[in-house]
Formats: C-alpha cells, sequence, structure tokens
C-alpha cells in the first residue's frame, strides 16, 4: 500500500506536470465520453454546470458529458472513488478530506466562491430560539451525511461549544424532498441551497440564521473567504488525461463567462422548468440572491483554501491530525490555459 507521503508526492508531482505546455496541434480530448458526478444538479450551488451544459459547452469542446446526479456530494464522491466517474462536481472540502485519508484528489476549477449554504430554523422553532448554541438541542437537516452542508453544520457547533454526536442530523436532499421534510415536522432546522431556502423563506416554513451567500455571510461563519463548489478528479485521471480536463475546463470557464454577463431573468430562462419549484418568478429572485457567489473566472485562491483547511480541522481529527498539503488539492493551471485561450 502507498503510503501518504508517496500519494501527496505524486499529486504534487501530477500538479507540477499540469504547468508544461500542451501541443495546440493535438487538443482532442482522449477521453471524449466525460462520466461526471454531482450531488444535487438541480441547487444553485451547481448552477455553472447546467448552464455549460445547457449552452452545449461540452459538445463545443468536444466532450460527450454523461452526467450522474446523487442526493447529496458525499454520493459523488464515492462515486469517483469507486471507479463509476471520472470527475465530480462536488465541494472544495473533499479534496482537503481525501488527501487525509490517503486518497489525493485534485480541483482544476471552482465554480463557486462562496458556499451559498443557509442555516434555517423551521418556524415553529424559532419563537425561542437564542442563538447558534441552540443547535445542539435541535434536529438538523442537512443534503447528506458527509455533506458540506454537513460540514457546516458540525463547525457551527464546534464554534459554540458542542460535539457532533450532541446532534441529530437527517438527510434531507435538495428540492422537495427538503421541503417536505421541513413541512412535516421531520427537522428543528436545516442547511440547505438556494432554490429551496427561498421557497421556505416565501411560505415563511423557516427563520433565516445564517447565510453564505454573499462574501459577508461567509466570513461571518467561516472567518473568511471559503471556495465551494469546484470540479475534481484524481491525479491519476489528470495526468493520463490531460485533455479531456483541459476540455472540459474550457467548456467551465465559458459558462462562468456567460454568468458574469447575463442577467438573473437571462439565467433562469436558459435552466429546466422544474428547476424552478413551480414557481419561476421566486427562481429568478433565488438567483438574484446567489449570483455573487459564482466564481468570475474559475481560478481556486490559496487563502480561501486555507480557510476551508481551518474549519475543517475544527470538526474533523483526521484532517487535524494530517500534514495537509493545500498546493496538492488544487491546480489552477488549467484555468490558466483557458483564459489565455480566450475562453
Amino acid at each position: 500500500m502507498r503510503t501518504r507521503f508517496s500519494l501527496v508526492v505524486a499529486a504534487l508531482a501530477t500538479v507540477a506536470w499540469l504547468a508544461g505546455p500542451l501541443h495546440a496541434q493535438d487538443t482532442k480530448p482522449e477521453v471524449t465520453k466525460l462520466r461526471l458526478a454531482v450531488g444535487g444538479k438541480a441547487a444553485l450551488f451547481y448552477l455553472p454546470l447546467t448552464v455549460t451544459e445547457r449552452l452545449g459547452y461540452f459538445k463545443e469542446e468536444g466532450l460527450d458529458v454523461e452526467i450522474s446526479d446523487f442526493p447529496g456530494g458525499s454520493k459523488a464522491l464515492q462515486d469517483l472513488t469507486g471507479g463509476s466517474a471520472d470527475m465530480v462536481a462536488g465541494s472544495y472540502d473533499h479534496t482537503i478530506q481525501m488527501q487525509a485519508k490517503n486518497q489525493p484528489i485534485v480541483a482544476v476549477v471552482e465554480l463557486g466562491r462562496y458556499p451559498g449554504y443557509v442555516l434555517g430554523v423551521a418556524t415553529a422553532k424559532a419563537q425561542n430560539y437564542r442563538g447558534l448554541q441552540d443547535l445542539k438541542d435541535m434536529t438538523i437537516g442537512i443534503t447528506a451525511p458527509g455533506s458540506s452542508t454537513h460540514f457546516m453544520a458540525m463547525h457551527i457547533l464546534a464554534e459554540n461549544g458542542a460535539r457532533p454526536e450532541d446532534t441529530v442530523f437527517i438527510g434531507v436532499g435538495t428540492a422537495a424532498s427538503a421541503i417536505a421534510a421541513v413541512k412535516r415536522g421531520d427537522v428543528d432546522a436545516l442547511i440547505n441551497v438556494d432554490p429551496t431556502i427561498s421557497l421556505l423563506e416565501s411560505q415563511n416554513l423557516i427563520k433565516v440564521v445564517a447565510d453564505t451567500r454573499t462574501a459577508e455571510g461567509t466570513r461571518q461563519v467561516f472567518g473568511g473567504l471559503y471556495p465551494a463548489a469546484v470540479v475534481y478528479a484524481t491525479p491519476s485521471f489528470i495526468e493520463t488525461n490531460p485533455k479531456t480536463v483541459q476540455a472540459s475546463v474550457d467548456a467551465f470557464v465559458r459558462g462562468l463567462g456567460w454568468i458574469k454577463t447575463h442577467s438573473a431573468e437571462e439565467i433562469a430562462k436558459i435552466m429546466p422548468e422544474d428547476y424552478a419549484l413551480g414557481d419561476k418568478a421566486l427562481y429568478v429572485q433565488a438567483v438574484k440572491k446567489s449570483i455573487e457567489m459564482f466564481s468570475p473566472d474559475g481560478r481556486l485562491s490559496r487563502t480561501d483554501a486555507e480557510t476551508a483547511l481551518n474549519v475543517l480541522s475544527s470538526f474533523d481529527p483526521d484532517v487535524r491530525r494530517a500534514k495537509i498539503n493545500l498546493n496538492a488539492t488544487l491546480s489552477n493551471s488549467f484555468v490558466d490555459r483557458a483564459a489565455s485561450a480566450g475562453k
């Protein structure tokens, strides 16, 4: 079995290799049918993925992308580690946690610069809610165990002197299943994303008490800016298929550029009808509330990655014990190539 040191060295070698030039005369992807996993595709957290897909940018870059959608990010990660996916649109958090488990993965493009997670307390419980310290006595809905909504809940508990085992967590997914859990009274509070949060607010079913859709809200919860949705893969896949990875990053950078130059109404217009949860006007408002969180160019910040490491260390003993090399969790070299090519 390879040691953690050798795995990290392999990841670093891969990242260093990424800096080398691709031959302009041979840019056809090694793998044209790309298997991509995601946890909760309809959530605005992953809006850049759907925009990129709907505008046909994957196809224009020579890729036939097969997207597998799961209830939460931890399931998408399992699809990658199990060999059923080539790449994942998921949370940057996972790159750190997997390095701590001797299974390095590398983020190659950032989709969201803020998480966009919102903590809401059920209206029935809000009357007696005094502050975040009360969460330890509640049943909290998360998208899925091991997902980044779960991480946010555990971080808040740790910051308020509570342990994860002091609280009951229930995986409720996103969209309709999460809304149903609140309506049934299955959870006292939940951490979820738009458009689910906006719909729950509009029906007076929750009171928002923490919001990471903006830079200010993200700093209040995490103590700094926090990389959110990224696209990641294993070092071995990146090393074996650099032109495939480049094509996917080129497509995503184009999608992010399109989002930056279009209104919430224009963005909502190209999204699948069912993503609006039956209320298109509310969906447009949700996009407006969340649009600040999307990356303008796909670049990952080493400083923001340090915030993620500090947060994960607050509740994850594996991360706390490990010597994490953040440089091995991210690479901007593909984004740099996309920018230099005018993508």
